[in-house]
């Protein structure tokens, strides 16, 4: 069985591997970061702890949106330590049985940040490598007069 945590942007669900998820925050006040790259909003304090905030939406080629006093920042562990994504809403944990899971290499063109997809009765849920996606290509870049 996969555990899966399931956000979600726009009308599409995203899953993160559940151990990966350290916890889920309102939105707070976000600190700009100048120079840093279109996909990190900014910093934020979380009891002393200083993270960055990344715009899923900008990996996801999804058209840009105001923040929102209802959206929610997920703490998770990668690779290069904590940050906070940002996400419309959250829908929950998940257990999904691996003959559910189809394996991103079953895929063609899988971008690399994919490590599945989760067929359920409801729909398609993408789920996300985040190590390859923070680490990955850098998001497509705001068109002009944006951002």
């Amino acid at each position: 069985m996969n555990r899966l945590f399931i956000v979600r942007l726009d009308q599409q669900r995203y899953a993160l591997p559940l151990q990966e998820v350290e916890r889920v925050l309102r939105m707070v006040e976000i600190t700009a970061l100048p120079e840093a790259p279109s996909a990190v909003l900014g910093l934020i304090n979380v009891q002393g702890r200083v993270m960055s905030v990344f715009d899923l939406r900008r990996y996801f080629d999804l058209p840009p949106r105001q923040v929102e006093p209802e959206d929610v920042l997920v703490m998770v562990r990668t690779a290069g330590g904590m940050v906070a994504l940002a996400a419309d809403a959250v829908e929950g944990v998940t257990e999904e049985a691996e003959q559910e899971t189809v394996a991103a290499r079953e895929i063609l063109p899988a971008p690399a940040h994919l490590e599945g997809v989760v067929k359920r009765s409801d729909g398609l849920v993408l789920i996300v490598d985040l190590d390859q996606l923070l680490a990955g290509r850098a998001p497509a870049s705001p068109p002009e007069g944006e951002g």
